[in-house]
């Protein structure tokens, strides 16, 4: 109560600072005579002028008033429109790297461009991040016209770019795309192999469209890049045939105790809810026993780190055949496992679950097995957005989220007033018993307002509940739009004109985003509609004039009608996605009406159970087609939506605390990469990684404080000759007094830092080095792809040790740093021993070519479920490897990474003919790059 009484006499925190911001746009609005009357050239050169005041000293905050002030003017002469002094404030917001919560129809792509400019003004870049390539394709041509014609260089990033042009677009002073495509290209640049094939530069702004729905609703599921596997087909098929007995085992005892096994009794245990399956005590032993015989394990504890890969695979093993039922979840068709839409019981082609799953139920139906695709690179959007030393965003709707937005990207959310008061009116919500008497009254009420000329517009959470919709009005004869996100540009032509007499317009919670609904119509929009093929001159003028007459005829009728009406079919679990609905109408001050039904049935309302009380007060209280409406049962859901934001939040935040720990690794081997592209030579590198793995062999041979006879002389023999293959004397050096392991050591090095500079010396140094980086790079890439699948695995599995009562994530953390360790160790060993064992052919001398990069396969992974949100398809078809060689006809035969002798080498094939083993891959990528 004293909050409210101190609200109401000094204005809350948001309010005061809001007016502290209008004193700096008292400070624009004063110098807007003055640059009103420049002309188009001066105001143009007060670009440069900027710049000059930036080189000398001047801060981005001393240039603001005047910048803003410019661009004001300059969007009246360009575009016909002036900012307003609360798009003013948006625009400081911004500029401030806050998030500016701005209601729908306030013009917050207009004022993205106040940031923009002045933060473009350094020449770093500022990146515009929208939430589909259609927005960004129009903001990039609507607003990059002021740029352009204020001397800014625009560029746009949108899918089937090549790299020449990404570059070029990131080179931009201001570059627009979306958040896939910019950490797309982020994961891609730190995967290549010299700093010029990268196309990003540093960063420095990013101002995010949607803010809300990019860091929080996609935040969930991390980018990833993937490749193809090993085939691992024997091991699928020998998991698959432990987990049958295994299962079999339980129904066989199920069967003899005549149902139910008492407690302690059953292998396993299944949650159809969440589809997982969960090993009991007796369980893990008994399987373990399985595995082992199987020789599957590499030690005797099934959950020691070593085994993390093959554990990860017999728990997907025990999914598809304990959770995943034939023509239920999949059908196989054509020797193939085709998954099942859930929803829609439509197939979906070309669509496979992740993380082994998939070939799980391959395994289980015997058939063809599909290589597994692994993860080379991922990163969350989280981690990705945090990079950029300035971040803001924009939305109609954040102040629900403000405290994750704080918490995890330590970004305030400011709430700018409306240009105009708004005027909307917000209804309670109506309550039915079921879907079915939902529906009948939503469809009753849309031909009620539809009959005296109102607009409606209707969302729904689902394809499914729309076209369930679209039959209930068609038995009430209204005519109407479906729509869902598939195609946002037609669908934003189509969501513009929901405003006109008379239009029903449902959509899903994606449909429209981006797109300004205008009582009577949206001008621009019906003129290139209607009159995109007409030529200009006499007759489209008058076209034009006609099309404006009818709008405001329209709009004056629509406004007689009480504005545009708005009606939600169902609460969303987040209370933000109902305010984006709500705030569609009332636009600039616009009459308007919103009201959400909801029902028993609705997937929010399921979240109190079936027998609560409330539910029971329903069933008792309301007959059927009966309706009430409560304040109390508001607020209830307000409640219930503010239970699931929470859990939601706990879902995001727990995929940040696991993506932590990989992102600090992820921080050093990308810097590690960074270092090697820009170094000419990384000898020293390479001397300090031999040095090591010499140290840590011997090291393990002959242990700090043992005694000669105490010593593995025969494995350090074995361990050198592998790695190196190098045989010195050990014995004789046993033989003299006093040997050390020390003195093992440096003989051992110098003998392979004498055939490392024999090999340097019978070589081009030029080549040399570059021979030296290339192998550097590959196998740094290739560790830390198994790293990657390692994490991936232990992920899944990690939450057994809450069972011992373990913190997952912090058994996750050490494990992981363990894991990177070893992982470093490995590179170090690789490295040396494939430099000093390779081989060198040089016909002739010639720099070594590095790989072309494949057809990586991107993909917007949900952790929990499996599916690819990004609609790429996920595929399996083989693609070129990562390294094929060293480069053209510079060969390492020995070591791992090396080339088999090639079978065709006399044979004349063009490059780029398919290889003749049969493979799929260019005959570059295959056998040629031997050659």
């Amino acid at each position: 109560m004293m909050n409210v009484f101190m609200k109401s006499i000094f204005g809350s925190s948001n309010d005061r600072y809001v007016k502290s911001i209008g004193k700096v746009v008292n400070q624009i609005n004063a110098l807007e005579p003055q640059i009103q009357a420049l002309s188009d050239a001066e105001l143009q050169a007060q670009t440069d002028k900027f710049r000059s005041q930036i080189d000398n000293g001047a801060t981005l905050d001393d240039i603001l008033p005047e910048a803003f002030a410019t661009i004001r003017e300059a969007s009246v002469r360009v575009l016909g429109m002036r900012h307003f002094d609360v798009q003013m404030v948006g625009g400081v917001v911004l500029h401030r790297g806050e998030i500016a919560e701005m209601k729908t129809g306030e013009g917050k792509t207009l004022v993205a461009t106040l940031a923009t400019y002045l933060n473009a003004i350094e020449g770093k870049g500022v990146h515009v991040v929208t939430v589909n390539d259609y927005l960004a394709k129009r903001d990039a041509e609507w607003m990059g016209r002021l740029h352009t014609w204020m001397g800014l260089t625009v560029g746009v990033i949108v899918p089937n770019l090549n790299e020449q042009q990404r570059r070029e677009a990131y080179n931009a002073d201001i570059t627009y795309g979306t958040n896939n495509e910019f950490g797309f290209d982020y994961l891609r640049d730190n995967m290549k192999h010299e700093r010029s094939q990268m196309v990003q530069r540093p960063f420095n702004h990013a101002i995010i469209d949607e803010v809300d729905s990019i860091l929080i609703d996609e935040a969930r599921t991390p980018l990833i890049i993937s490749g193809p596997t090993e085939d691992k087909t024997d091991l699928y098929v020998t998991i698959d045939k432990v987990v049958k007995d295994f299962v079999a085992e339980q129904r066989a005892r199920e069967k003899a105790a005549g149902g139910t096994l008492p407690e302690g009794e059953a292998f396993f245990e299944t949650d159809e809810k969440s589809r997982t399956v969960s090993l009991t005590e007796e369980g893990a032993e008994e399987i373990e026993q399985r595995l082992a015989a199987s020789g599957l394990l590499e030690t005797d504890n099934l959950y020691d780190v070593e085994n993390t890969q093959v554990v990860h695979h017999l728990n997907e093993g025990l999914r598809a055949n304990l959770m995943f039922k034939l023509d239920d979840n999949y059908i196989v068709k054509d020797d193939k496992v085709i998954i099942i839409d859930e929803f829609t019981g439509r197939m979906m082609e070309g669509r496979r679950w992740s993380n082994g799953l998939h070939q799980a139920v391959e395994a289980k139906e015997g058939v063809k097995i599909e290589p597994e695709n692994q993860t080379m690179a991922s990163i969350t959007f989280q981690n990705y957005f945090r990079m950029y030393p300035k971040l803001s965003g924009m939305t109609g709707t954040a102040a629900t989220e403000a405290a994750e937005f704080w918490d995890i990207y330590k970004m305030n959310v400011v709430e700018i007033p409306t240009n105009v008061p708004v005027s909307r009116i917000d209804e309670e919500d109506e309550f039915y018993k079921n879907t079915q008497d939902k529906f009948r009254a939503i469809a009753k009420s849309i031909r009620e307002k539809n009959e005296i000329g109102q607009p409606v517009l209707v969302g729904t959470v689902s394809i499914e509940k729309s076209e369930l919709l679209s039959e209930f009005l068609n038995q009430e004869g209204v005519k109407h739009e479906v729509l869902n996100a598939r195609f946002h540009e037609r669908e934003a032509h189509i969501v513009a004109q929901a405003g006109r007499l008379g239009a029903v317009t449902i959509a899903t919670n994606m449909a429209g985003r981006g797109t300004d609904i205008q009582l009577g119509g949206n001008v621009e929009f019906r003129i290139e509609d209607e009159l995109s093929e007409m030529e200009e001159g006499p007759k489209r003028e008058m076209e034009v004039e006609r099309i404006k007459a009818e709008v405001a005829e329209e709009k004056r009728k629509v406004l007689e009608a009480g504005g545009l009406f708005v009606l939600g079919t169902e609460r969303h679990e987040s209370r933000r996605i109902d305010n984006q609905l709500r705030g569609r109408s009332g636009r600039q001050g616009d009459p308007g009406l919103s009201r959400f039904y909801l029902c028993l049935e609705d997937d929010l309302l399921r979240i109190f159970g079936p027998d609560t009380l409330f539910a029971r007060m329903m069933n008792s209280n309301l007959e059927d087609g009966e309706a009430i409406g409560s304040k109390w049962l508001s607020k209830a859901i307000e409640t219930a939506q503010k239970k699931v934001e929470a859990r939601n939040y706990e879902v995001r935040k727990q995929v940040v605390e696991y993506d932590d720990v990989m992102n600090d690794q992820r921080k050093v081997i990308y810097e590690q990469r960074a270092e090697i592209m820009d170094s000419e030579a990384v000898e020293d590198v390479v001397v300090d990684m031999r040095s090591d793995a010499i140290n840590a062999i011997v090291g393990e041979a002959c242990p700090p404080g043992s005694y000669p006879e105490q010593w593995d002389v025969a494995g350090l023999k074995s361990r050198i000759e592998e790695v190196f293959g190098l045989t010195p004397p050990i014995e004789q050096w046993l033989e003299e007094d006093q040997i050390e392991p020390e003195i093992i050591e440096e003989r051992i090095q110098a003998a392979a830092d004498a055939e490392m500079e024999a090999k340097a010396q019978g070589t081009d140094p030029s080549i040399w080095r570059q021979i030296e980086k290339s192998v550097l790079l590959e196998r740094l890439d290739f560790h830390w792809k198994e790293h990657l699948a390692t994490l991936d695995a232990l992920r899944q599995v990690i939450w057994m040790r809450g069972l011992a009562q373990k913190q997952p994530i912090n058994e996750y953390k050490r494990e992981a740093f363990g894991l990177f360790e070893s992982m470093l160790d490995k590179l170090r060993e690789d490295v040396s021993g494939i430099l000093v064992k390779a081989q060198l052919r040089m016909p002739e001398p010639q720099p070594a070519a590095l790989p072309d990069l494949p057809d990586f396969l991107t993909g917007h992974i949900d952790p929990l479920t499996g599916f690819d949100n990004s609609d790429d398809g996920d595929g399996s078809a083989q693609r070129a490897a990562l390294f094929g060689a060293l480069a053209g006809s510079t060969r390492a035969d020995a070591g791992p990474g090396g080339m088999a002798d090639n079978p065709y080498a006399d044979m004349e094939i063009n490059r780029n003919a398919p290889c003749p083993c049969g493979s799929g891959n260019k005959y570059k990528h295959c056998h040629g790059a031997a050659r």
